[in-house]
């Protein structure tokens, strides 16, 4: 019998003054029995950080040539194509021509994975970006994950704050790494 997928919910007071976007977002995640805690919370913190009018997360491992997060216009036509973790390059390719604003927010060491996309044929590749998220800090995270879980998250001047119970989290979102 095959593991079905764990639901967590998640109530996020989002302040991010960097784009000027203040919400709060009441979200049920599925996760996949092949889904790392780590990619999971990953999903959420992009989501947070990638909001606006038209995001949802894509329905998972059933659609593999989705995106993990789509920003879409309300003519259904795709604005942002947001993926998780080390994507190949045929991948990113696909993306590029697919939408106009391509992001990856990845939680594992981006080095050796950039070094593979420059080596790579990928449309408008100059205008991917990519994030990292610190492993260190994204391990604070993982520890105080729960099946329901409040947290606040803000953003000012590049800064990352998330406040989980009396717990505040601080980190840079590293930027950068280039595809070219």
């Amino acid at each position: 019998m095959a593991l079905g997928a764990t639901i967590y919910t998640f109530n996020i007071e989002l302040a991010d003054s960097d784009r000027a976007v203040y919400e709060t977002l009441n979200l049920r995640v599925a996760q996949h029995p092949s889904e790392t805690a780590d990619y999971l919370l990953t999903r959420v913190v992009a989501y947070c950080l990638e909001y606006a009018e038209g995001i949802a997360f894509s329905k998972g491992l059933s659609d593999p040539d989705d995106p993990a997060i789509a920003v879409r216009d309300l003519t259904g036509a795709m604005q942002a194509w947001i993926d998780i973790g080390l994507p190949e390059p045929e991948r990113l390719h696909r993306a590029s021509k697919a939408a106009p604003r391509v992001a990856v927010y990845t939680h594992k060491d981006p080095e050796r994975w950039a070094i593979k996309l420059a080596a790579a044929k990928i449309y408008r590749a100059e205008k991917l970006e990519v994030f990292a998220l610190d492993r260190a800090w994204l391990s604070q995270l993982v520890a105080r994950l729960e099946r329901r879980i409040q947290f606040s998250l803000a953003r000012s001047d590049g800064e990352i704050y998330l406040t989980v119970g009396d717990a505040t989290l601080q980190t840079v979102l590293a930027r950068g790494i280039s595809a070219r």
